[in-house]
């Protein structure tokens, strides 16, 4: 069945597709807000609910966190799925978008684990999950949405905004949080004032809820139900419909594994690595991140129109090809315009560590077990943005550009004097701990290169709700997208801030991380070359399909 050829299948006004797209657009921002907001607070948020001595497992306990949510995308996906597919795309994601909206508040309320212990963790993670289930149904509703109001020759171009509003949730939430903190005074902002961006998402809920409550049901899905070509069970039929098992394959690898990690490469990634590793000013990097965010947002709709004349499977080809290309080289060079002082002296007085059981354990503290003082150093040289070299011995010893560095027995037992003692120690070699405020010039650097990166991820990004929504039969079309699409960005996008983290902190090298994303990328465009059709844009047919 396709949409082309169903004669109940009436295109609407251009009033009303401006509303859908709207409406659906406007939805999205706000949900997507409600789910990034969480990383862009991620330094905060580990403070107040995931406290620890030991800076790299505090870190990645909040990407943890952050991954759980993505985690239980599938399930979501499969549940409203399932609704979106018997009882209707419109009723489903309102359910969506509130959940999301509720949730998100909650996180606000919670206090600190000072106040409460692990209960403020337990409950953060819950909160995380109801996220996750909302927006597992919240993307295939949305983009379905639209798709299916869209004429064919414009579905690229009008689903596009989608892709937009999800960068669009992610600019608004740095916008809000640089809100807060010109208002609120700085001290107050880190204890209580980062909590206000949760908080409001009850006022972006009601906006949600206003807009979406004026739409009306999808022409394509009202056609199905009076022509009675409804699904019995849409989710069992998303693996026993002829070709599908094929086509789920395709989407989970060759279009969302290609497509989401080298968003969250692009925005998040970049995030942490800038404001972490980097130690560049907070503000600076949210305003970069912004600038990039608004910027790139018209990448994808440009991508989007063009895929309506070129096909959807040539700009993911050549965005996977680019990126395996400049991922790397890239994120060096950002680095290296970020915090030169810390990048030059890593060329020029290479940190050496020697000695027996030299591998970092980065959950130690969380499990009681016992690092190893090998492994300590090593956790602490991660942390502090230095690249090592492990070289293998009977005796522990740290060097610096040949020169042995004396280890006060003192920094075996007490983090705190470790870092400042090792910090202190390559200073005098050139390492810049201190906050960093990049030249005018930099800054336009590295604007340009998370330009470029986002260029990669529209290209990929851009045509992906026309892609999918063209792959699958209009009666399990919810389901069918939705399960690979939020399997990959849940599990492969969701965990990359967390797999990354641990790389990095097992292998001491800054970039080291990046080498999932590559792989993930590689492995996606030897499917999408075999598995996608080329050619231009055509509704879904059992023989094209």
């Amino acid at each position: 069945m396709a949409e082309a050829t169903n004669p109940q299948f009436q295109e609407p006004s251009k009033k009303e597709i401006r509303l859908v797209i709207a409406a659906s657009s406007a939805g999205t921002i706000f949900e997507w807000y409600d789910f990034f907001i969480y990383g862009t607070l991620f330094a905060l948020i580990g403070q107040a609910f995931f406290p620890s001595d030991n800076e790299t497992l505090q870190i990645l306990l909040v990407w943890a966190g952050f991954a759980i949510g993505f985690g239980f995308r599938p399930l979501g996906a499969i549940m409203f799925g399932y609704l979106g597919d018997k009882l209707g795309r419109k009723y489903t994601f309102l359910v969506t978008v509130t959940l999301m909206g509720i949730a998100t508040a909650g996180v606000g309320l919670v206090p600190s684990a000072s106040a409460i212990g692990l209960w403020a963790p337990a409950i953060v993670v819950l909160l995380r999950i109801v996220q996750g289930l909302a927006l597992g149904g919240e993307y295939g509703g949305a983009a379905i949405y639209v798709a299916e109001h869209a004429p064919p020759e414009k579905r690229g171009f009008y689903t596009s905004f989608i892709q937009a509003s999800v960068i669009g949730g992610f600019v608004l939430s740095i916008i809000v949080v640089l809100g807060c903190r010109a208002i609120i005074p700085e001290a107050a902002f880190d204890e209580w004032g980062w909590r206000v961006p949760f908080l409001l998402s009850v006022v972006l809920l009601g906006i949600s809820l206003w807009m979406r409550l004026k739409l009306n049901e999808s022409p394509v899905f009202r056609a199905m139900k009076e022509a009675g070509e409804m699904s019995g069970n849409p989710f069992v039929e998303s693996f026993t419909y002829p070709g599908n098992k094929r086509r789920i394959f395709v989407a989970l690898f060759g279009v969302t594994g290609i497509l989401t990690t080298i968003w969250y490469s692009a925005f998040f990634s970049t995030l942490s690595f800038l404001q972490r590793d980097m130690r560049i000013e907070e503000l600076v990097v949210e305003g970069v991140l912004l600038v990039a965010g608004l910027v790139s947002m018209s990448f994808y709709l440009v991508v989007g129109a063009w895929s309506d004349r070129v096909g959807r499977k040539k700009p993911l080809i050549i965005g996977a090809v680019l990126t395996l290309l400049l991922l790397f080289p890239m994120f060096h060079a950002m680095g290296k315009l970020a915090n030169p002082g810390l990048a030059e002296a890593a060329e020029a007085y290479p940190v050496v560590v020697s000695g027996p059981e030299c591998t970092t354990d980065p959950f130690a503290d969380l499990f009681d077990r016992e690092q190893s003082d090998c492994g300590k150093l090593l956790e602490t040289l991660t942390s502090s943005g230095v690249a090592y070299e492990l070289v293998a011995a009977d005796d522990l010893a740290l060097s610096v550009a040949g020169d042995a560095v004396a280890l006060d027995p003192v920094w075996f037992n007490d983090s705190a004097a470790r870092r400042d003692g090792m910090q202190s120690t390559l200073t005098g070699y050139g390492y810049d701990f201190s906050p960093q405020t990049p030249s005018m010039t930099s800054i336009v650097g590295i604007l340009g290169i998370l330009l470029v990166l986002a260029m990669l991820s529209a290209l990929t990004y851009g045509s992906t709700a026309a892609l999918l929504t063209e792959m699958f039969p209009p009666q399990i079309r919810y389901s069918s997208m939705s399960i690979p699409y939020h399997i990959g960005a849940g599990y492969l996008g969701g965990f990359l801030p967390l797999i990354a983290g641990i790389i990095v902190a097992r292998t001491g090298d800054l970039y080291a991380g990046l080498w999932y994303t590559w792989a993930v990328v590689a492995f996606g465009l030897v499917v999408a070359i075999f598995g996608l059709k080329g050619g231009p844009p055509r509704d879904f047919t059992d023989d094209n399909g």
